[in-house]
This record gives C-alpha cells, sequence and structure tokens, in this order.
C-alpha cells in the first residue's frame, strides 16, 4: 500500500514545480513568510512520506494491510 506515499511525494513535486518560479519574486516581508511557511510545510511533507516509504514509521491506518478474517455474528 505504498503506492499512497508515492502519489503524495509526486503530488508535492508537482506543486513545487508550479512554484518555484515565483519563490525569488519575494519581494515584501509577507511574502518571505508565506514563501518560508511554504517550504518549511513542504519539507514536513516530503520528510514524512519519506519516512513511511523507508519504513522508518508505522503507515497511517488506512494504508495498513489488513489480514482477511472471518466475521461472524454472535448475537
Amino acid at each position: 500500500m505504498y503506492h499512497y506515499v508515492v502519489l503524495r511525494l509526486l503530488l508535492a513535486c508537482f506543486f513545487l514545480y508550479f512554484a518555484w518560479p515565483f519563490i525569488p519574486n519575494a519581494v515584501t516581508m509577507v511574502e518571505r513568510i508565506f514563501w518560508g511557511g511554504w517550504l518549511g510545510f513542504f519539507m514536513l511533507v516530503i520528510g514524512a512520506n519519506l519516512a513511511t516509504l523507508l519504513k522508518m514509521t508505522v503507515p497511517p491506518i488506512m494504508e495498513q494491510n489488513r489480514k482477511n478474517k472471518k466475521q461472524t455474528h454472535n448475537y
């Protein structure tokens, strides 16, 4: 189920591809704070997904493999 991790990494790189030309054009302090925060969040997303991809952390519950158990209804 690591294809979600790869897709999130590709999506983050896609966003960086579009944002990169605008980052050097930041003139005011507000623009610099915005792009600094954006790049910080980008690094957090990349780091978390790489940690999951390299199996350094446990993947989210939605992405964990489940063993198929026979469900019984005990009334």
